[in-house]
């Protein structure tokens, strides 16, 4: 016999039985949302289900937030709810809903993914258009297009690369394994320092944007390196006869530098000096190379094999001298005391005188 007690036992256990199997078979059928409070309601525009389904869950950064509810069909689509649990973290309205896979075998879900944290929220009515949506390929598409991947490689061609790859691998085990060891111990520093990382891709974006509008210069640097390129290849022949005789010029430059020194500093500045000098006269150091070979060649014809040929002629006098401008006094010869450089000596008398003028200014064609 079952005394009271134990009677009144099995009663509050069945009752509570029975509560509970109802209160999980009501939440498993979402008739709790009849009578609590059902948080608001989105909806989505899609352009095709993607596979989606009613009550399938409905997350926010991954985290679950609330069911799918009502699927309709439009005249653009499919419409669906998706019922927002209350409580659940607000969502900003600026968010992407993307209808993903849990895994390959399916099992969908909506997940909504913001493009930024701040700004309008959603709410009860609000609508993410068709825009804001992405759904998974199609399984017949995925694997239609890897059919047609598989059977557009060449077996003989996929064969080669198998066996490649083996003798690319074949006893390459310790290789692999430190590779492997190397590449977790980059990812672990990377990780360690993502924020240097992070700044260094963002900084790099500007690099980018620079060669990008250098681009028109890049592309014409390419291509005069390429007529560079092109000129040395014609010119092939010249550098191989000039690349060996570089050594010994250099040496030569070298040994030239070593022996003079400081004295080479002061003898281009004394060139340099000569130049100017030089840069002055430039019609007289014309008339003296336009007249030297006409003495050489003169030089030449008086010496011949027998002896010079030469004859005296004298020309005291024709044309006189010029003596007009000078301005300088007779001086005894035995008088040696110092006395200051006559520097207004010169020529007065004009071009086309009789007399032979002289002086720099009556150089032939100033």
């Amino acid at each position: 016999m079952l005394t009271r007690f134990v009677r009144a036992q099995l009663v509050v256990f069945v009752v509570i039985a029975v509560l509970g199997v109802a209160y999980v078979g009501a939440t498993y059928a979402g008739l709790d949302k009849l009578v609590l409070d059902r948080g608001y309601t989105v909806k989505v525009r899609l352009a095709t289900g993607g596979g989606i389904f009613g009550n399938a869950e409905v997350t926010y950064r991954g985290v679950p937030i609330g069911r799918v509810g009502e699927l309709r069909l439009t005249a653009s689509g499919m419409e669906v709810d998706l019922e927002i649990d209350p409580g659940a973290p607000e969502v900003p309205a600026d968010t992407e809903a993307v209808v993903a896979n849990r895994s390959a075998v399916g099992e969908q879900y909506v997940d909504l993914r913001p493009r930024r944290g701040d700004g309008a929220m959603l709410q009860d009515g609000s609508v993410i258009s068709e825009a804001d949506t992405k759904i998974p390929l199609p399984v017949d598409v995925v694997l239609s297009s890897v059919d047609s991947f598989a059977n557009s490689v060449p077996k003989p061609a996929l064969r080669t690369v198998v066996d490649e790859l083996y003798n690319a691998t074949s006893d390459a085990g310790p290789a692999l394994d430190q590779l492997v060891g190397r590449g977790i111990e980059f990812v672990r520093e990377a990780s360690a320092h993502v924020g240097p990382l992070t700044r260094f891709v963002t900084d790099a974006q500007t690099v980018l944007d620079t060669q990008m509008s250098q681009a028109d210069a890049i592309r014409s640097f390419g291509a005069n390196a390429k007529l560079l390129a092109a000129t040395l290849k014609s010119s092939d022949g010249d550098l191989r006869r000039l690349i060996p005789a570089v050594p010994a010029a250099a040496n030569e430059v070298s040994t030239l530098l070593r022996e003079t020194g400081p004295s080479l500093g002061i003898l281009l500045a004394n060139l340099l000096t000569t130049a100017d000098v030089l840069e002055t006269r430039q019609d007289g150091l014309e008339q003296l190379l336009v007249t030297a070979p006409k003495a050489v060649a003169a030089g030449h014809a008086i010496m011949g094999p027998d002896g010079a040929r030469v004859g005296l002629s004298l020309t005291f006098f024709d044309p006189p001298p010029c003596v007009t401008g000078y301005g300088t006094g007779y001086r005894d010869g035995l008088d040696t005391s110092p006395r200051p450089l006559n520097t207004a000596a010169r020529c007065a008398l004009p071009k086309g005188n009789p007399t032979n003028v002289r002086g720099s200014q009556n150089v032939p064609g100033r």
